[in-house]
């Protein structure tokens, strides 16, 4: 019996033994160390702010239009003889060139005719001439003659009869010369609405063109853009001088350029978009130099155009990547951390800000994304070493 109670308990002492050894071990085992991992600085671009003397370029852009635009309209009616070989959409012609003939029979023989009136009227004016020289010299003794008797009033109607028939002769001649269509300017057709053959009267349209000794691009400014050029609302160029304007398409798949002028600036706002216009001119447009891959500043064309504005001097430049909203900028300070800095901006665009006051030339400025900044958080520079903002003149653009 009692062997029994020995073998049933030998298994139980066996366990308590075991968990006794277990919370032996548990109680006596060495505790690891707990280290605090500090969080790790986020990498960031810098660039480091600069002194610079600049000149702002306004960037803008417009349609390219003639300075002159007409319709070519008949004056007098008849039918077409004549059409020159230019008289086609696109066709050049200079100043007083003959592109259409209207037949001129009836208008010569017109002029015929008021050569011949003017003609009498001289006979005429001879004749009264005569006759009053014969009355004044047969009314010497005559006590106050009568002005009809000294013929004076025949001299006059003579002298106005003459007069009129001067005029219709003038009249004659211009008729005669509006038979020959021309313009008073050198240019191109944009479009014929006439033929040989075709009778006109007048009023009637031809043609239109424009001229190509100089066009027009008018050019929209905002607040900001008006304000980089440094010129007043109404601002007219002395003659021959102006803002200095670069414009740029792409044409036939390549990039072109041609360089003009800012001649003046509109009198007041556009009251819907709240712009200013100015107008840039480009002086010979179509006139190339031979075996050149320029091409012309086509009437039409849509441009870019950068307008060289005022100077900046001694002013703080960054990038403008760096300027956030409310006019902040995020500076990486000499301990590693992230300060957040209230700046005077002067002038921003898409390339560059100018700084009156609030970072120091030297500072390192923040120019990538930072999610959540938060002063003082941890931040390391990705640029082995910032290198300085580089402002050149030709690439400071006021959008």
């Amino acid at each position: 019996m009692l062997s029994r109670v020995k073998r049933a308990l030998i298994p139980l002492l066996v366990l308590l033994l075991g968990i006794g050894v277990v919370v032996v071990l548990n109680a006596t085992k060495p505790k690891p160390d707990i280290a605090i991992e500090a969080p790790r600085p986020i990498r960031v671009h810098t660039q480091i702010a600069a002194v610079a003397t600049n000149q702002l370029t306004v960037e803008t852009n417009g349609d390219v239009r003639a300075t002159l635009r007409s319709d070519m309209v008949a004056q007098v009616a008849g039918r077409i003889i004549e059409v020159s070989d230019e008289f086609v959409e696109g066709g050049r012609f200079l100043a007083g060139e003959t592109l259409l003939k209207i037949e001129d029979t009836d208008y010569q023989a017109a002029l015929n005719e008021a050569e011949a009136r003017v003609a009498a009227a001289k006979v005429d004016l001879e004749t009264a001439y005569a006759d009053a020289d014969v009355a004044r010299k047969q009314l010497v003794g005559v006590n106050q003659p009568s002005p009809l008797a000294l013929k004076k009033p025949q001299v006059t109607r003579a002298k106005m009869a003459l007069e009129a028939a001067q005029s219709g002769l003038s009249l004659a001649k211009t008729n005669l010369d509006r038979t020959n269509i021309a313009l008073p300017y050198t240019g191109r057709l944009r479009e014929t609405s006439a033929d040989l053959g075709e009778y006109v009267g007048p009023g009637k349209v031809l043609a239109s063109a424009f001229g190509t000794d100089r066009v027009e691009i008018r050019l929209p400014l905002t607040d900001n853009q008006l304000g980089a050029l440094g010129v007043p609302i109404g601002y007219r160029a002395p003659d021959g001088g102006g803002l200095a304007v670069d414009l740029t398409a792409k044409v036939a798949g390549a990039h072109q350029l041609w360089t003009g002028r800012v001649e003046r600036l509109d009198a007041a706002i556009d009251p819907e978009t709240r712009v200013v216009y100015a107008t840039a001119v480009v002086d010979k447009p179509y006139e190339l130099p031979e075996a050149s891959s320029q091409m012309p500043l086509a009437v039409g064309l849509f441009v870019e155009a950068a307008i060289a504005g005022r100077i900046l001097t001694d002013t703080i430049a960054i990038s403008s990547d760096g300027l956030r909203a409310g006019d902040r900028v995020f500076i990486l300070d000499a301990n590693g951390q992230l300060e957040i800095r209230d700046v005077e901006v002067i002038h921003s665009n898409t390339r560059e800000t100018f700084l009156a006051s609030g970072i120091a030339a030297g500072e390192a400025v923040i120019i990538s994304a930072i999610r959540n900044p938060i002063p003082g958080m941890a931040l390391e520079s990705i640029n082995a070493e910032s290198e300085a903002i580089i402002v050149a003149s030709d690439s400071n653009l006021a959008d």
